[in-house]
């Protein structure tokens, strides 16, 4: 390790002070080819936890533990090329409308994505429900999409970013993964590797989000944007509301459905809503549209049928039966289908996005460890969410069982469990809720 003193960095951090950037590169580095053991990277994230870091810190870790696999800098090869990321939610398929939506509107947009874990639903959990689908490609095969259908979602290959596979797993026993510098760390250093001329954040607030208070998720967003400084990739950020699901669909194949519909022009609003302001923005910032323009030319390929075409050619280039578009019954169907009625007549009040997140996972059609099996027919369709008036009777949701559904019996009362009714509506919040670059 030559000069590097890992034990002094180590005190300097525990009592406050700030790392220096070439001590940052040094112990990513060296911990990466394992010349550092887990117990002492251990110890610097714990005091990073505690202490916090400052922007340049933490824009230094980002683009140390980015340095430690491949950089594909895409936006090399192309004119303009697109990213987009969301922090997860309950019934957010935002990307599986978007990447087609925007690809059609003649911007190319690609991403690493990732698998559902916890009460958050996984954009590639999603896309592997359709049967055939290849979420797993390799770089010329991603480069091969984007060329010929103008997007791709794909899973990370290992070689991007290995600091951060290492480090999270650290993270995650040794409580530290609420860290703002460590979450900023590790989500930039994966969506910076691919090298995206832009990058559009939709950072969830609210019951159902990772960050449940709105301060925490501005400070999130501001903390991601500026993570990017000097990486040549343009970041904005959206925060969104995720006090109640998006969308009706909870699952994979639902969710799956609902895409499709919404790609159709008639799936819900909100879902329609959150998709178009994160579309608006990314052609906006290619440079090729202003705002107003870029709202026609979505109008534009949503009536045409041109976004649900450039659904069909990108499912059929990543190995899916691109019928599924015309025939859901190609898709994993739910053995049975349970009613929860509203007891009482009024409001659905609020609904913990949370306590519902876990619902679908504990139905199968999430993860709670890593290597738990994914059930692509099982999930929830919300009928009725915060703000609806309701009469005692009315379905407000159903709960789709797959293979796995165990106890049908108490699901209902469990699913009441996490809704409040009363007798006044709830005040309306807005979708989005602010726009920051």
């Amino acid at each position: 390790m030559n000069d590097f003193n890992v034990y002094e960095v180590l005190n300097r951090k525990r009592r406050g002070a700030p790392m220096e950037s070439r001590e940052i590169e040094q112990f990513i580095d060296l911990y990466t080819r394992g010349d550092i053991p887990d117990y002492q990277m251990s110890a610097l994230l714990m005091a990073v936890a505690i202490n916090g870091m400052t922007t340049a810190e933490m824009a230094t870790l980002t683009q140390s533990m980015l340095r430690s696999g491949e950089q594909w800098r895409l936006r090399d090869e192309y004119d303009f090329i697109a990213d987009k990321h969301s922090t997860g939610g309950v019934g957010d398929k935002v990307s599986l409308v978007l990447s087609p939506w925007v690809a059609a509107c003649g911007i190319r947009i690609g991403m690493l994505s990732g698998r559902g874990l916890g009460h958050t639903g996984g954009t590639l959990d999603k896309l592997e429900a359709i049967p055939g689908f290849n979420a797993r490609l390799s770089r010329p095969d991603f480069e091969r999409c984007l060329k010929d259908v103008g997007c791709v979602i794909s899973t990370s290959t290992e070689g991007i970013a290995p600091a951060d596979k290492k480090i999270y797993a650290l993270r995650d026993v040794t409580g530290t993964v609420e860290s703002l510098p460590l979450i900023t760390a590790s989500i930039m250093s994966k969506k910076l590797a691919m090298g995206a001329s832009a990058l559009v954040l939709d950072v969830k607030t609210g019951s159902g989000a990772f960050m449940r208070l709105y301060q925490d998720s501005r400070a999130l967003a501001l903390s991601l944007i500026a993570a990017a400084e000097g990486s040549g990739t343009r970041v904005e950020a959206l925060i969104t509301d995720m006090d109640r699901p998006l969308g009706v669909a909870a699952g994979n194949a639902n969710e799956i459905i609902e895409t499709f519909e919404v790609l159709k022009g008639h799936g819900p609003a909100d879902v329609q809503e959150v998709t178009r302001a994160q579309a608006e923005r990314v052609l906006v910032m290619s440079g090729r549209f202003d705002e107003k323009s870029a709202n026609l030319k979505l109008a534009e390929t949503l009536e045409s049928g041109a976004a649900l075409e450039c659904a069909r050619r990108w499912i059929a280039a990543q190995g899916g039966d691109p019928a599924v578009i015309d025939d859901y019954s190609l898709l994993p169907q739910p053995r049975k289908v349970l009613e929860v009625k509203a007891p009482q007549s009024g409001y659905i009040t609020f609904i913990d996005t949370y306590q519902a997140g876990m619902f679908t996972v504990d139905l199968g059609a999430g993860r709670k460890r890593a290597d738990d099996v994914i059930d692509y027919a099982a999930g929830v369709l919300f009928d009725r969410k915060s703000g609806d008036a309701v009469a005692s009777g009315d379905v407000i949701a159903r709960i789709q069982l797959g293979d796995r559904a165990r106890h049908q019996s108490e699901l209902t009362a469990r699913f009441l469990s996490f809704v409040t009714f009363g007798d006044e509506a709830p005040e309306a919040k807005p979708l989005i809720h602010e726009h920051l670059k």
